[in-house]
């Protein structure tokens, strides 16, 4: 298995299916993991959190306590990092303390290359600025496995707020990787720069696209990133380009609606839409724990997750 995870293209097709057959493992028994497995006692994980997060980083951390692993969550608040430490220095600190491995959060694109040049702990890059965020691909690639069983000839529509979109950038690649068809929907304000690069077909038509999709995947306005400059008003964002009910209907009946939370309802999606018996947004949350529960296990112990005993 790879030692660090900074892209999903550090992993192959095989490397991808052999993560989600884990993690399907670790989910035999239902989607709410109870058991605690053995695997990595004596193992350290830390959570290096430069950015606000609830749910990748408590998943990471429920994942790593399944797998009885130590965890400790690292903040900004109240951290040296307040007081002006760089990064290498948290990552030298961090290093000394012997620690296995680090998930790190960070608003600069390219922070976790960076760490993994300084320490010889696994990283994991768990969102760096607008480059990439690989576990959540993984995780909804999961989930559409979990209902279409393949990938070959899937169409996906990923709609919204692509250029600041580290999510977007992932799933792309991942589900081109997997043999999936993708196209984003969006404003062209909205469309990131040498987009054609991609491969992907590109249109600011989402009704067009709706009843060709099997997934139609939204993404959250950022407006802290100041997207909300980049359309007229978020009502008319909304209502060009967000996922309501009566939309919805356009879907065909297998389809699915995705979302990688936190949402902006009312804008990106209804609280109608959301809560659709076809929205897999709440089992993307709960698929997050055993697919990084997966990576964690491969990349820190290593054996067949069938041969794991549960000591609980």
């Amino acid at each position: 298995m790879i030692r660090h995870l900074l892209s999903i293209k550090d992993l192959d097709p095989e490397g991808i299916e052999r993560v989600l057959a884990t993690a399907a493992t670790f989910q035999a028994d239902g989607p709410r993991i109870m058991r605690k497995y053995p695997t990595l006692r004596g193992k350290t994980v830390v959570n290096l959190f430069y950015e606000a997060s609830t749910r990748t980083r408590t998943s990471f951390e429920l994942a790593a306590k399944r797998l009885s692993a130590d965890v400790v969550n690292f903040s900004v608040s109240g951290s040296a990092v307040e007081k002006g430490e760089s990064l290498k220095d948290t990552a030298q600190t961090i290093e000394a303390m012997g620690v296995d491995a680090i998930v790190i959060r960070h608003s600069s694109s390219g922070a976790p290359n960076r760490l993994a040049g300084w320490v010889s702990a696994s990283v994991i890059n768990a969102g760096d600025g607008m480059h990439e965020h690989p576990t959540q691909a993984l995780l909804d690639l999961y989930t559409i496995r979990q209902h279409f069983g393949s990938f070959s000839g899937l169409r996906v529509a990923i709609v919204g707020d692509i250029a600041h979109s580290r999510v977007a950038r992932s799933n792309v690649w991942g589900l081109q990787m997997m043999g999936a068809d993708v196209t984003l929907v969006g404003p062209p304000t909205l469309l990131p720069p040498r987009v054609e690069g991609w491969g992907v077909e590109t249109t600011a038509d989402i009704e067009a696209v709706l009843p060709k999709a099997d997934v139609v995947y939204l993404l959250r306005m950022q407006l802290e990133r100041g997207t909300g400059a980049t359309v007229p008003t978020l009502r008319e964002y909304s209502r060009l380009w967000g996922l309501d009910a009566a939309r919805a209907t356009l879907l065909k009946d297998e389809a699915l609606i995705m979302h990688p939370g936190p949402m902006n309802r009312g804008v990106e999606i209804t609280a109608d839409a959301a809560e659709l018996p076809r929205s897999v947004i709440t089992d993307q949350v709960a698929n997050g724990v055993a697919v990084r529960m997966a990576l964690l296990y491969l990349m820190l112990g290593g054996r067949d997750a069938r041969e794991e005993v549960p000591v609980e």
